[in-house]
């Protein structure tokens, strides 16, 4: 008989609530100080998570009075949820960073990297042209091909690597990855979302395209604002309306009238083409850098190259660019061993607890797989959830950014010894940053297993009238907690829905159900997108993209926030469609 969890632990709404935030604040403040490393900061949130899992949300057990044998059966569910997490935060998480930074290091390493920058810096030397050229961009494509926390890693890197300082080469990243990511790996955040609430996947997908063009707009002017002011964005404001008007535009018709699944992709691209078209005939009067950087050697770069050498070096980049997109395809997936949903809930319902195919191994994880339950008002049926894992090492992502290195070490006539070697160097320096990242997802799987985030996410809904803001902030407190919006929209999309019903049965709500449904649940995701950078996982790999490992607390205080400010202009948003602009509802 699994475990039914308990949202209210100690009787108080309000106390129940500041309980279970506390490993998360105990976690951030620890990164925010700066006096406190990362894996460290991470340990002992992990530590905290777990102690008051086990104390304070153990369920009652039917025929066992003693609250210590209560403990002694709970305390291993938790435990496997930790270590099913810190499995995940490995695989494949980890080994998307970790193949991403190696790739990376690649073409350092090869020469090649210095004629990728100059070829950046030739396209424009203007630092604000830059940012908006890779991190947004660039990073929206790679967020639409992969997600994941890909874009971040790769972007930054790339940042940091033409010229960037590392802080503001993770900073920068994190902010601009953010509009694409409802729409991130190939649509997943909403097909997930329309899995979990029974809703149409194409009224969703053009609920969250009416909504984040707006902020596609935005955010180019934000990221340029961040850097340079005021008078720094009307200084380029030609090249924000080209590089976030042609991506909201794309963002807003594909999500409309095709659906979520290219919604990124395409618009990546053509704003990155547009911008770099636009480039050859206008380009800013004033240049601008850094206030610390020398301007010499960077208005009209020294060295010289042919289209060839360019081009050859921009080939590993073209050629992750390939594999990462090529991996994404759900017939690709499929052929290298990926399950479909169909044959993930037939080896959960199955009486096997491991499974071996070709390309893929699952496990079901003990003490914890089908062992917990959660109940109304977070879920309408409630039922056991599943705990497996999937080591589907050929179909994942990480794989196909690992066979880009490996084909770009050819190209780059980088030897076995040699490859292997910088891999190695590239492992080691990873360690700890992979472990911080092991336990970030530990403490996402403890708090999700025991209860504690719904604890969180049933404060939001005690709001009344202005709950559509909060369901926003309900979006972004789920991405901040599981570092993903596909994460979020599947801990709290029926959360949303079952609210939306309430709120439209006692009036409050000027809406339709399935209209109410339909905005909720989207703002869970788009209001989710402004949480992922601040959440500590992609921190963490921003920090490791930049060589700034230790320097999270930094990285953290330039997002927050920007994260909190812009969750909130979300929430306005979804707040003026709830009661003035229905219209924008999909019927």
């Amino acid at each position: 008989m699994p475990w039914t969890q308990v949202y209210d632990p100690l009787n108080s709404p309000w106390v129940s609530t500041l309980l279970a935030a506390v490993p998360i604040i105990l976690l951030l403040g620890l990164l925010a100080s700066g006096r406190v490393s990362a894996h460290l900061a991470a340990l002992v949130g992990l530590t905290c998570a777990l102690f008051i899992a086990i104390v304070a949300y153990v369920p009652d057990i039917s025929g066992v009075e003693s609250r210590a044998e209560q403990l002694q059966a709970w305390a291993p569910t938790m435990f496997a949820a930790a270590l099913n997490g810190a499995a995940f935060g490995l695989f494949p998480i980890g080994w998307i960073v970790l193949s991403a930074i190696f790739l990376y290091t690649l073409t350092v390493e090869s020469g090649r990297f210095e004629i990728v920058k100059h070829s950046v810096v030739s396209l424009s030397p203007d630092r604000r042209i830059q940012a908006l050229l890779i991190a947004f961009s660039f990073g929206a494509f790679v967020e639409g091909a992969a997600g994941f926390g890909t874009p971040v890693a790769i972007s930054a890197a790339l940042m940091m690597g033409t010229g960037f300082k590392p802080l503001h080469a993770a900073g920068l990243a994190l902010l601009a990855n953010t509009a694409p990511v409802a729409f991130g790996a190939l649509g997943t955040p909403i097909t997930t979302l329309a899995r979990v609430t029974n809703l149409d996947e194409l009224q969703l997908s053009a609920m969250a395209g009416r909504q984040l063009p707006f902020f596609s707009l935005l955010v180019p002017v934000w990221l340029v604002w961040v850097m340079a002011g005021w008078r720094g964005v009307v200084g380029v404001w030609p090249a924000l309306a080209v590089c976030g008007g042609s991506f909201a535009l794309v963002q807003f018709l594909v999500a409309n009238y095709h659906g979520p699944w290219l919604v990124d992709v395409a618009g990546g691209l053509i704003s990155l083409v547009a911008l770099a078209l636009f480039l050859r005939v206008w380009q800013p009067r004033e240049i601008w850098h850094f206030a610390d950087e020398e301007q010499s050697g960077s208005d009209a770069p020294s060295a010289s190259f042919t289209s060839r050498q360019v081009s050859a070096a921009w080939m590993p980049w073209l050629l992750l660019t390939f594999f990462v997109f090529l991996w994404g395809l759900p017939q690709v997936k499929k052929s290298l061993g990926a399950p479909d949903q169909a044959q993930r809930a037939s080896f959960r319902k199955g009486p096997d607890y491991w499974s071996t195919e070709p390309g893929l191994i699952r496990v079901k994880i003990p003490a914890l797989h089908l062992q917990i339950e959660r109940r109304p008002p977070v879920v309408s049926n409630p039922e056991p959830e599943p705990a497996d894992f999937e080591f589907n090492w050929l179909s994942a992502t990480g794989t196909g950014i690992f066979f880009a290195a490996v084909v770009s070490a050819f190209w780059l006539r980088i030897g076995a010894a040699r490859f292997v070697g910088i891999f190695l160097v590239t492992c080691k320096r990873m360690r700890w940053p992979l472990f911080t990242i092991a336990c970030m997802l530990a403490i996402a799987y403890t708090t999700r297993y025991s209860g504690m985030d719904a604890t969180l996410g049933l404060a939001f809904t005690r709001t009344g009238w202005i709950y559509p803001l909060f369901a926003a902030l309900l979006g972004w407190l789920g991405v901040a907690l599981t570092g993903s919006d596909t994460s979020s929209n599947a801990l709290f999309g029926s959360l949303q829905t079952i609210t939306a019903g309430r709120l439209v049965e006692t009036g409050v709500l000027p809406l339709s159900d399935l209209q109410a449904k339909i905005l909720l649940a989207s703002a869970n995701s788009t209001g989710g997108v402004m949480g992922k950078m601040i959440d500590a996982q992609s921190i963490v790999v921003a920090a490791v993209a930049t060589g700034q490992h230790g320097q999270e607390g930094p990285i953290l205080r330039f997002v927050f926030w920007h994260s909190i400010v812009l969750a909130i202009l979300m929430g306005l948003l979804v707040l003026l469609q709830a009661y003035w602009w229905t219209g924008a509802i999909p019927q």
